[in-house]
């Protein structure tokens, strides 16, 4: 059950962390925005050191510093990706690309699921598809390319997450800061090979800086749910992010909650009660 709190909240974070980016991405070039979260989610981790402690033996840092890679490659692959479009098409099967192959890697490792979670798992990837799908007003068939980008976006955030899972259990928050370093190391170099390409406009410091942060207690709560529970169950439930962006969208900005969204979210509803049975 605890497992289950703290990826639902990890959920949660990642979704508000999506929504303030892609507000700050509005604004200026989006790597003007990463250059301010990840600096910014970073902070955060050192903060944290003292309190949660960290190690930082050689199995951290690789782990730590492979998750970093993952998780630059996932920023570019998936804004990437939601320039080329179809939104509508793709952002569904990144989400699910996301959820699967973690899945995948906990039941290899040896994770075993109760009725319950047998029922709730599969319910809960199609809850993922649906709450992350759009109205369907486009339907324009998404390129080869396109969907290219889809499968390495959602398999490096995939990546992302199963690094973290294999970093040492008492490694504390080791992992995360060593990952945050260098994927703020990638990002800075990126932004500095293409600063002549990024445009005149100033980044929005306070949304961008926020989105960092809520995207480092993203990653921790993932990190303790992953080391509390099973990979396969704490990854499709994280990967249920979308629903706090399209809660917030419609909150905020007025965006309409399509009914395939209204279902998806019933359906994770359920989900994480059959979930938190197994």
């Amino acid at each position: 059950m605890i497992a289950l709190l703290l990826a639902l909240g990890s959920s949660l974070a990642y979704g508000c962390a999506d929504f303030l980016g892609g507000l700050g991405a509005r604004k200026a070039h989006v790597l003007r925005t990463v250059m301010i979260a990840a600096p910014a989610s970073l902070t955060v981790e050192l903060l944290l050191w003292p309190f949660l402690g960290a190690s930082f033996a050689p199995a951290t840092l690789a782990w730590g510093a492979a998750s970093g890679v993952a998780s630059a490659a996932a920023f570019a692959l998936l804004y990437r990706t939601l320039a080329i479009g179809p939104m509508n098409v793709l952002s569904p099967v990144t989400a699910l690309v996301s959820a699967m192959l973690p899945v995948g890697v906990g039941l290899v490792q040896g994770e075993r699921l109760g009725l319950a979670g047998l029922v709730g798992l599969p319910l809960a990837l199609a809850a993922v598809v649906l709450v992350s799908a759009g109205s369907g007003a486009g339907r324009a068939r998404p390129s080869r390319t396109a969907l290219l980008l889809a499968l390495g976006a959602g398999a490096a955030i995939a990546l992302q997450l199963v690094f973290l899972h294999q970093a040492p259990s008492g490694s504390g928050v080791g992992p995360l800061i060593v990952g945050r370093a260098v994927s703020s190391a990638v990002t800075l170099a990126a932004a500095g090979l293409m600063f002549r390409r990024l445009g005149p406009e100033r980044p929005a410091y306070a949304i961008s800086a926020t989105a960092g942060m809520l995207d480092s207690v993203a990653n921790l709560l993932f990190l303790l749910a992953a080391r509390s529970g099973d990979l396969a169950v704490v990854a499709v439930i994280t990967a249920l992010y979308p629903a706090g962006t399209v809660l917030l969208a419609r909150g905020v900005l007025a965006e309409r909650v399509h009914r395939g969204q209204l279902v998806g979210l019933g359906a994770a509803a359920v989900a994480v009660s059959l979930l938190a049975l197994t």
